[in-house]
């Protein structure tokens, strides 16, 4: 074998490692996201949407490897035909992944898990449809073509599988409105889908006319407490000073409490964080329309669904339990504030990694 061919094979084993790699994330995400929708629990479901992040990246990056092979190599024949494939599995991955972002967020939205006939079909389709993307991705991992084919078979059945599902909905006592309603969802999907691929087309052409390429996502973050003295504040403070590039934060309480807690403002100000002139505690009175805007709501005391009567559908509710804010300003309230400011900055680090990549501005 000659040089030529030493490096494009390596290349291309580069490629298939990032996309196996990814193929994983996916597959995890569709997990977490039905157990999450299975069970209720929101923190797993919150926990997927977020994985989406590192998911949407590493598509990103395969695409550049995939550009970069073909500049280098000029593939033909085997070569091209194996770059052809990883080219459009990253981008089938990607969207899987999407779609276990909508479960996720849809169980967030629920007020209980499925129950009923229909949680026990719900666990079957589902079991059936993660098997068939387990074996897909080992067959494209292994480019095993008996084994892809077999697994196409089983999408056949299960298309049966859900218009017998479809047919039972129907058959309910309240027919006409599940079928409006299903009929609206269809609808509104696909007019979501058009207008994310109108967003695409429009990213595309300002590319190719400029060379510009999407600028990074800015994301607006909310935290959130009882009163607004302490805790938030702390987290708003900290996003603010390490990552001022990659998010617009605020911060509001339930009750909002006469003014900040005053250890807390002479403990930042230690820390090179002075917010004793601009900052004061605020109520939770933002409007729906001004919640819709919110990528993230994080709640530093106690589940976000008890501050709001409803979620966003595209906002994630994160809590974290970093503890009660200090009572006094003496050696032990010291302490505790900075167990708290410790525990918070690790939380804010790890959510902007998550959101932006490890070089989060």
């Amino acid at each position: 074998m000659s040089h030529y061919e030493e490096r494009l094979e390596k290349d291309l084993i580069t490629i298939r490692e990032q996309v196996a790699e990814m193929a994983e994330q996916v597959e995890a995400g569709i997990r977490n996201a039905m157990h999450a929708l299975q069970t209720g629990n929101d923190k797993l479901a919150a926990a997927t949407v977020l994985a989406d992040h590192p998911i949407n990246r590493s598509m990103r990056r395969i695409d550049q490897l995939c550009h970069k092979f073909i500049a280098l190599h000029l593939p033909s024949a085997g070569p091209l035909r194996l770059l052809s494939s990883m080219i459009r599995a990253n981008i089938e991955l990607e969207r899987i992944g999407d779609y276990a972002v909508t479960i996720a967020r849809e169980a967030l939205q629920l007020s209980a898990p499925p129950s009923g006939p229909m949680a026990s079909e719900l666990e079957r389709v589902s079991n059936e449809t993660q098997l068939m993307l387990s074996q897909s991705i080992k067959a494209l991992n292994e480019l095993n073509p008996d084994m892809a084919r077999a697994t196409m078979i089983m999408e056949e059945q299960m298309e049966n599988d859900l218009d017998i599902i479809h047919s039972g909905l129907m058959a309910n006592d309240d027919r006409d409105t599940v079928k409006s309603l299903l009929a609206m969802f269809a609808i509104f999907t696909q007019l979501k889908r058009v207008a994310d691929q109108a967003k695409n087309l429009c990213e595309e052409t300002v590319f190719a006319a400029t060379g510009d390429t999407k600028a990074p996502k800015v994301y607006n973050i909310l935290f959130i407490d009882e009163d607004n003295s302490c805790q938030s504040q702390i987290a708003e403070a900290i996003a603010r000073k390490s990552f001022p590039g990659s998010g617009n934060y605020t911060s509001a309480g339930r009750h909002p409490a006469a003014g900040l807690n005053p250890v807390m403002v002479e403990f930042l100000d230690r820390h090179g964080v002075s917010i004793a002139d601009t900052a004061k505690p605020k109520p939770l009175d933002m409007t729906p329309l001004e919640l819709t805007t919110l990528h993230v709501i994080v709640s530093l005391q106690g589940p976000v669904k008890s501050y709001f009567d409803h979620t966003p559908f595209h906002t994630t509710p994160l809590e974290w339990d970093v503890g009660p804010a200090p009572e006094s300003g003496d050696e032990t309230g010291i302490k505790r504030l900075e167990e708290l400011y410790r525990d918070t900055a690790l939380q804010v680090r790890d959510l902007m990694e998550i959101l932006r990549g490890k070089e989060a501005p």
